[in-house]
């Protein structure tokens, strides 16, 4: 059985977990990433015994306030372990007096019919998990009566694409 897999089935990783959090806020009618890191992702280590998702709520409930929506997007090994990313969308407005960095679009990170891509650049996660939002959005009875009638305008130009490698 492959490592990863292992992973998946049996919730055992070799190595640390960590949380990827991607703290976003509308203002100004733009998606920005804002946080404890700046531009930067913010990255939390969870501990064996919790759930990633209560430590990631709970990571910024402390030092932040109280997330809107806290939803993970995507796993990945790095680093001699596992990262969990999340998306966190914070309140619309939140915290104008922080700077934050304009979300900039991006190519998606593209793999193998059977491997993970090779590279994988910052932008392409959040690329990634405003792409899974939007499908959400659709999906999600919680997350549609969750987000704000801007922040699903705006979603709508991040649309889900087909997988392009698979084989005729």
């Amino acid at each position: 059985m492959s490592e990863d897999i292992e992973v998946l089935v049996s919730g055992r990783t070799e190595g640390p977990v960590q949380a990827e959090i991607l703290v976003l806020r509308l203002l100004a009618g733009r998606i920005e990433l804002v946080g404890p890191c700046g531009p930067d992702p913010w990255y939390v280590e969870v501990p064996d015994d919790e759930d990633p998702v209560g430590v990631v709520d709970r990571m910024c409930r402390t030092n932040l306030g109280e997330p809107l929506l806290v939803h993970s997007t995507s796993w990945r090994r790095s680093r001699d372990g596992v990262f969990l990313t999340f998306v966190v969308v914070m309140p619309d407005n939140f915290l104008p007096i922080i700077a934050g960095v304009p979300v900039r679009r991006a190519e998606m990170a593209r793999s193998d019919p059977t491997a993970a891509p090779r590279k994988i650049d910052p932008g392409q996660v959040i690329e990634h998990g405003l792409r899974h939002l939007q499908w959400l959005v659709g999906d999600d009875p919680a997350v549609r009566r969750t987000l704000s009638a801007e922040w699903k305008s705006i979603l709508r130009t991040y649309q889900s694409e087909p997988f392009r490698h698979l084989r005729s």
